[in-house]
């Protein structure tokens, strides 16, 4: 039996609990860019230490803003970040954090689908950096056909999604700049240059499989079997070849479970001949568009 990423009995896999870690954004307008995920995505300042300010919920780091007022923005037909995308643990928690950003920042707003996996509502934030606000549907109703999950893009009317599931403490929540339960990175949206490179890289190197593909437009990607950790596109970037500094992007992070699912990355990429930096907690290497990716043991 070969997995997606062809090889036997999930041999160069990434371990099933495998998920993704904070999304390093490099930013002009510090200040600004902290209002927007805290007052607009009703994430908490977990630290702010000079130039760089750490919002998540809880003790999970979510967004690592970077202050960079020295660097330029880059070309809209550049690789790099298509959006990151908040995960929240009830639509009530959701609902929450869309009237916060919608009552807040009413501009940002781009647009909402229901992906018949999940439900998700699109922001852009002040920088231009996509943002996806998203609720999972439980599992027992994912389907899957020939080893790809089924999605779609189904128009959800966001007033109509408040209606039904904002109810008045998630509105007393927003109305003082707080949020309800939990929130995760659930996954991160990139954009590149070709899929097939995209493939290479994040399928036969790094050790996701291939969970849904739209021919050379866009690959979607996960671990254990979760609709997707990692996706790509070509829809705006066709052809991009590698990433200068700029503002926007700056780290992706992964999480595996242990230091041996870290180690058994180390000797993967090392066979594929990538040039990884270990520091002895993390792995970090360029992906083919110098897409920083960072990769740490959970436990």
């Amino acid at each position: 039996m070969l997995t997606t990423n062809g090889t036997p009995n999930g041999a160069g896999l990434l371990a099933a609990d495998t998920g993704m870690g904070a999304v390093t954004l490099r930013v002009g307008d510090l200040d600004g860019m902290i209002r927007y995920y805290r007052d607009g995505v009703t994430l908490d300042v977990l630290s702010h230490d000079g130039p760089v300010a750490v919002l998540g919920r809880g003790t999970t780091p979510v967004v690592i803003l970077q202050h960079s007022p020295e660097l330029k923005h880059a070309s809209p037909r550049d690789a790099g970040l298509y959006h990151t995308a908040v995960l929240f643990e009830s639509r009530e928690a959701l609902a929450t954090a869309i009237y916060s950003v919608a009552s807040r920042y009413p501009g940002t707003f781009t647009g909402s689908a229901d992906h018949l996996v999940s439900e998700a509502f699109y922001f852009t934030d002040p920088e231009g950096n996509g943002v996806e606000l998203y609720f999972d549907r439980d599992r027992s109703g994912w389907s899957w056909v020939h080893g790809q999950i089924e999605m779609a893009t189904i128009y959800l009317d966001p007033n109509e999604y408040l209606r039904e599931h904002l109810g008045q403490r998630g509105a007393d929540a927003a109305a003082s700049g707080t949020g309800i339960g939990d929130a995760v990175v659930g996954h991160v949206h990139l954009s590149v240059g070709d899929i097939a490179s995209a493939r290479e890289f994040y399928v036969d190197r790094l050790g996701f499989e291939t969970t849904a593909a739209m021919g050379d437009q866009a690959l979607f990607v996960s671990a254990g079997g979760y609709h997707h950790h990692m996706a790509m596109n070509t829809w705006g970037s066709r052809g991009a070849g590698r990433r200068g500094l700029a503002l926007g992007l700056g780290k992706v992070e992964i999480v595996v479970p242990s230091a041996d699912d870290l180690g058994e990355l180390g000797e993967r990429m090392s066979h594929f001949k990538v040039a990884t930096r270990d520091d002895g907690r993390s792995l970090a290497f360029d992906d083919p568009w110098a897409n920083l990716v960072e990769v740490r043991a959970g436990a």
